[in-house]
């Protein structure tokens, strides 16, 4: 797994988002979660830039379409720009890394229950980021969904 979400992230092999969105919907078939839209974790402008794609963003789509849930994409949105949480060393640091980085442009997911997608998750610091600030703008729940859990 760790090899094929390194492709989809740094290779720029874009085919994958489908098969790991199934994966991501088999999951969801056997352990439903409440949801009614779809967040991926948004990158930082620059970083969105360099790579040109987010690759959250297209799991979320895909699997979006085979849940038939709509994705939002731009309500979330990452203000600073931080490190890579894979280059930090310890929870204290993944956390301090994403404090305060996330914030919501407006009001559409008020009262939504919200499905976070993210590819890997760690420590989670940057799912309880994102989910402090859903919840800030008045997301009725946030449930996170990742691709891979990196121990």
């Amino acid at each position: 797994m760790r090899q094929v979400v390194y492709q989809l992230k740094y290779r720029n092999i874009r085919a994958l988002a489908e098969p790991l969105a199934q994966l991501m919907f088999d999951y969801l078939v056997s352990s439903p979660v409440p949801g009614e839209v779809l967040v991926p974790v948004p990158l930082h402008r620059k970083r969105l830039r360099e790579r040109g794609y987010n690759q959250s963003g297209l799991l979320a789509k895909e699997l979006g379409r085979l849940i038939r849930l709509p994705v939002v994409d731009d309500c979330l949105a990452r203000e600073r720009y931080a490190p890579p949480q894979a280059r930090t060393s310890n929870v204290d640091e993944r956390r301090s890394n994403v404090a305060g980085v996330f914030t919501c442009r407006d009001s559409r997911l008020r009262d939504k229950r919200v499905l976070l997608i993210d590819d890997v998750s760690t420590s989670g610091a940057t799912l309880d980021a994102c989910a402090a600030a859903l919840k800030t703008a008045g997301a009725a729940s946030v449930w996170g969904l990742v691709l891979a859990r990196e121990i």
